[in-house]
């Protein structure tokens, strides 16, 4: 065999295991990156559980979002004949980090929202108390009369939603919990500061 045939077989041996070699690193880079996209809908599906939703939303959409638009390029992506799923990979790891950060906030957001009603609960059930003795040294008369009824029957309601309060606090439901107390402790209030005033004016009368 002469020297030239054999430099063009080994030119031709070397240029097809290049080709072998590059064809192996497109298959690579062309493989879609399943495994990290279940490992990040993981980590958004756990974020949910632990009611990223409820405690810390913004979060959660932000997470959801880029997740969105990961797989709107994977999708991209998929639809070539040379297929790159590098950066999105890149993408969807940092995601599943991104998401357990947001679940293990959610969690502390939980616990001050749980904290929050305890301390609410207990403060609208006393100025629910103060109003009820107030209501007892309010000026009576005709309209006074009519505008004592009118609290009275608020005052029941407000204990109503304080009843449904502690209903969802012992389902968990702490984030509803506190919207409800909100709701009644300022009209609490709001009879409270009424029921001062009046009882003020009467006095400085004497």
């Amino acid at each position: 065999m002469k020297l030239i045939d054999l430099k063009k077989m080994k030119n031709k041996i070397f240029m097809g295991l290049a080709a072998i070699a590059m064809v192996a690193l497109l298959a690579g880079c062309g493989k879609k990156p399943q495994v990290e996209i279940d490992a990040a809908n993981v980590a958004i599906e756990a974020a949910k559980t632990a009611e990223a939703t409820v405690y810390v939303p913004a979060e959660f959409a932000a997470v959801q979002d880029s997740m969105n638009v990961i797989m709107a390029e994977i999708t991209a992506q998929d639809s070539k004949l040379f297929k790159k799923f590098g950066n999105a990979k890149i993408k969807l790891e940092e995601t599943v980090t991104l998401a357990n950060q947001v679940t293990a906030n959610a969690a502390v957001k939980k616990a001050e929202v749980k904290k929050e009603v305890e301390t609410l609960m207990t403060e609208i059930k006393t100025v629910i108390a103060e109003n009820k003795t107030l209501m007892t040294k309010a000026p009576r008369g005709k309209e006074g009369t009519a505008v004592l009824e009118q609290m009275k029957t608020e005052i029941a309601t407000i204990e109503a939603a304080v009843t449904e309060a502690q209903v969802m606090y012992d389902k968990g439901a702490f984030m509803d919990a506190l919207n409800k107390l909100k709701a009644g402790k300022e009209r609490a209030d709001g009879i409270n500061a009424e029921l001062k005033d009046a009882i003020a004016k009467v006095n400085a009368r004497r």
